[in-house]
Formats: structure tokens, sequence, C-alpha cells
């Protein structure tokens, strides 16, 4: 396939696309609103001659930050413009940036040429960065039409990722060669980009930017206050974050075991998708007392679980917690970061399918920090041991951090990449 095939099958996929935005809209209506901006149509005012980056959704969003508030401070007088694709990574980013006037915020268009290139052309950046594996070609040969300059920042490329693209080397090569700077996070990932056709001079290994997460100074405090306010400083608390469909139920069942050897046992369960806070507090509520963190109610001695239903409060709701388990990875997901609970030096116990974060997960498995298990029952058992040798919870988190802290300062070597393409 090449990027003529590529775009004549997009465009006969609109329809496709259209019936996909409708049937999501019904379970979560921002789905339906600002379409025109996904066609590059009715876009608002914007400054021009910036910074364009884009960030899929909420994950990227979030690691995308440190390196957003690098750029505004190293280049004052250029305005950012921030895209995603999706309503939560669109109100992630408005809550992140909501005081920084020089953030210009929309979805980014579909991959079509002609909507690629009014946006391009209404933003006119002087350079593109997209996050992570987010390559769409036409963006990225539109910017080429017009020498913007194009980096993939915190680039991530799996084994089996990498087999897909090379079934379509017709498509992804031509692409590939056209990016400016793949700033990858390990030497394995920079070989698979130069062999799917990445110029070798523009392939940097410039580690992981999420080892880079600085934490507020203030945030463990305030989250000890609330624990004692909510006299729960000394019940066991544990959070499952980043929750998908069907690993919701597994949790649970873990939590009920864990009740049975201690009943003051306090969950907070974090859905990864806000379409289905209802649906997951309707299996708590069925099974346990549960309080929504939207509600405000505070917890209770009776409370058992304590549904994190708000955007942005993520790394609080860890905060919280003295275990976490990391979403994504009991079920076939690919599991989420879980380099911010080790931040805060907590054990992390994911599942089995953690393909997203493997190098990260395997490094923070071979010092100790983490523990994988398979099931409920695994879960349940992680967790009581945990909460029964405080001991080995505590050198976990020790470790976690330590890790963290050996693997900083890929945010600055990217930021020198990003600087050579600016000048």
């Amino acid at each position: 396939m090449n990027r003529t095939l590529y775009t004549l099958l997009f465009h006969l996929g609109l329809p496709l696309v259209a019936l996909r935005l409708y049937l999501r809209a019904r379970k979560a209506p921002a789905y339906g609103q600002r379409i025109a901006e996904r066609f590059a149509c009715k876009l608002a005012p914007m400054r021009r001659d910036g910074i364009w980056v884009h960030a899929v959704s909420v994950g990227e969003s979030i690691a995308a930050a440190p390196m957003i508030r690098a750029l505004l401070k190293a280049y004052p007088d250029l305005p950012v413009t921030l895209t995603c694709m999706t309503p939560t990574g669109s109100e992630r980013i408005r809550a992140m940036f909501a005081d920084e006037p020089r953030i210009q915020h929309c979805y980014l268009p579909y991959d079509l040429p002609w909507a690629a290139g009014r946006f391009l052309d209404h933003v006119r950046p002087r350079l593109g960065i997209i996050m992570e594996t987010e390559l769409w070609p036409n963006h990225i040969h539109q910017c080429a039409k017009r020498g913007i300059p194009v980096a993939l920042a915190n680039a991530r490329l799996s084994e089996r990722s990498a087999r897909g693209y090379a079934r379509f080397a017709g498509l992804t090569r031509p692409m590939l060669a056209e990016m400016s700077l793949i700033a990858v996070q390990t030497e394995t990932e920079a070989q698979r980009f130069r062999s799917l056709g990445a110029r070798p001079e523009c392939v940097q290994v410039t580690g992981s930017i999420k080892f880079d997460l600085k934490i507020d100074a203030q945030l463990q405090p305030r989250a000890r206050d609330l624990r004692e306010r909510w006299g729960a400083g000394e019940r066991p608390v544990w959070i499952a974050a980043s929750t998908h469909e069907g690993e919701d139920a597994l949790i649970l069942e873990a939590h009920r075991q864990l009740l049975q050897a201690h009943g003051d046992a306090l969950l907070v369960l974090v859905p990864r998708h806000p379409e289905r806070f209802d649906a997951v507090h309707g299996l708590c509520q069925a099974q346990f007392t549960t309080v929504r963190r939207s509600s405000g109610v505070p917890v209770e001695a009776q409370t058992q679980v304590l549904l994190g239903d708000t955007m942005g409060e993520l790394l609080f709701l860890y905060a919280l917690a003295d275990i976490a388990f990391v979403g994504g990875s009991l079920v076939p997901t690919g599991g989420h970061n879980p380099l911010e609970p080790a931040a805060l030096a907590l054990p992390v116990l994911t599942g089995p399918h953690v393909f997203n974060f493997l190098e990260i997960s395997a490094m923070l498995r071979e010092a100790g920090a983490l523990q994988e298990v398979d099931d409920a029952s695994g879960l349940a058992g992680a967790v009581r041991r945990l909460v029964e040798l405080p001991q080995d919870a505590r050198r976990m988190g020790e470790a976690g951090r330590a890790v963290m802290l050996a693997n900083q300062g890929a945010l600055q070597r990217l930021l020198d990449g990003l600087g050579r393409l600016l000048t």
C-alpha cells in the first residue's frame, strides 16, 4: 500500500468514521461535538509561527506536559498549538494549561491531505512534535511539502507494531524518511525504526521523558491530611488505576478476597475512561459500600470502595494509597504508565499484559519494584502480602523511586534535539 491508496481508502471509509463517532457519542456525548475541527473547518483564530504538539489522548497529554512547559520557558515568544483526538484528552489539556495564554488547542484533523493542509496553513508551525507513536502519513507529508520539520518525541515501537509497519512498507518507509527527528526510548526501538526506513542520522536514543515526572511537594502531605480527616490513616488503602472494561470485575473480586482477611481495607478504583464511570459505579455499589469522589461525600469507616470519577486527579489518588495496581494489564490492552506510582514510592502491581510499557516494566521488575499477577486471586494475594509485610512494600517503593532517579535526563536530551530543529 502506498500513500495514494491509503488516502483513497480513508476517503471511502469516511461513512464508517461518521458511524463510529455517532456510536461513541451515544456513550460519551462529547464525541458528537466539535466535529468540524476534525476536518479543519471553523477553526478558531490562532497565532502562527509557533510549535505544534500532538498528543493523541490523556496519557500522551500528561507525558507531554513537562516538555511543553519547558518549551514555553525556552521559547517565550512562540505560541504552542496542542492537538489531540479525544474529548478526554481535550479536557485534560484545557485543565493543565488553563492559565497559559500561549497554549492554543483544537482537535487534530483526520489524516486527509486537504484537511491536514488546511490545518497546517491555519497554524503555520515552525516545528511539529508528535508524541510517542501517533504517526499519520498525510500530516507528515504535508509538513514535508511546507518545509516544516517533524519530530517524534518519546517514541515507542514494540516488536508487534514494527511487524505491522513492515507489512505496509510502501506507506511507512517514505513517511519515516520524511521525519526530522525520532527520539526513541531504547536502542532496541531505534533499530526497529532504522530497519523500517527512518534515516539513521535522525534516530536518537534519548530515553523516556516519563522518568522526568516531577511530583508537587505538597501532593503527598495533602493526601496524608485527607486520609487523616477520613479517619483512614491506619487503614490498608490500595488503588487500581486506569482500569478497562472486563478488568473492574476482577479487581472487585480481589478486593472481596482481601476484605476476608483485612475487613477495613479500602479500594480506590479509577476507570480509564469517563464514559464508564456510571457503569463501574453500578458494579461497585452492587457489592460494596461505595463513595464517588465527584460527590464530595467523605470516606467513612464503613466505606469499602472509593470510585475515582474525577479528571486530573490520578496522581493525587495514587498518593492516597499504600499499594498500586496499574490497569489495562489484566486484559490485553497493554497496560498504562507504572512510573507514576513508582515516583510516589509505591509498590507496583500489574497484570501480564504490559506490552505498551515492556522495557519500563522490565526495569522496575528487575529492580524489585514491580510484581506481575495473573488473575483476581493473584492480585488479592499480592495486595494482602504487602499489607501484612509493610517492610516489603517500603522496599519495593524505594526501589521504584531509585529507578526513576537513575533514568532521568531524557527530557533535556529531547529538548536539545528539538532546539536544533528550531534553529
